[in-house]
């Protein structure tokens, strides 16, 4: 049963990272377009949309990985080791990295909202670095509960 639910996890994180491909092949061009459009006078804008988004996406699969690894580490029984923890660490790091990295382009959808006239759009500038911010702080609790299992699992070895 166990090998099945991973097998699920597993390709549900591939599945996760095909939609953010097709997303950078097709859609950021096309956002930094609409961005150069809106503001003609900051034409630099379009490139630094790419910058954003191009390199958030170098955490993010990094984190991909990382969550993959998480699940080959179930499967083969270390879930209670310190390779776990630092995996969860990285993850951790790569959502704060996304966080960050996106917050740097609120500027620009608060913009677009006050050339629209739809103060909406820079809520949905916030839907990426506070999902983001939720995954890293569910990595870090996660990454301290397994780490204080570890210590009481070492304590227990010592103690029998």
């Amino acid at each position: 049963m166990k090998q099945v639910s991973t097998l699920f996890l597993k390709i549900a994180v591939i599945l996760i990272g095909i939609p953010i491909l097709v997303m950078c092949i097709f859609l950021v061009p096309e956002i930094g377009n609409v961005a150069a459009e809106m503001l003609p006078s900051f034409s630099y804008v379009k490139y630094f949309v790419f910058f954003v988004f191009y390199v958030s996406t170098i955490p993010f699969y990094f984190a991909l990985y990382q969550a993959f690894n998480l699940l080959r580490y179930i499967d083969r029984n270390h879930a209670f080791s310190q390779i776990s923890v630092n995996a969860l660490k990285k993850i951790k790091y790569c959502a704060i990295t996304i966080s960050s990295l996106h917050v740097l382009i609120l500027p620009l959808f608060y913009v677009f909202a006050e050339i629209d006239d739809a103060p909406g759009l820079i809520f949905v500038g916030l839907v990426v670095p506070f999902a983001s911010l939720v995954i890293a702080v569910f990595a870090a609790v996660l990454q301290k509960l397994l780490q204080e299992a570890i210590d009481i699992k070492s304590e227990n070895d010592l103690t029998v």
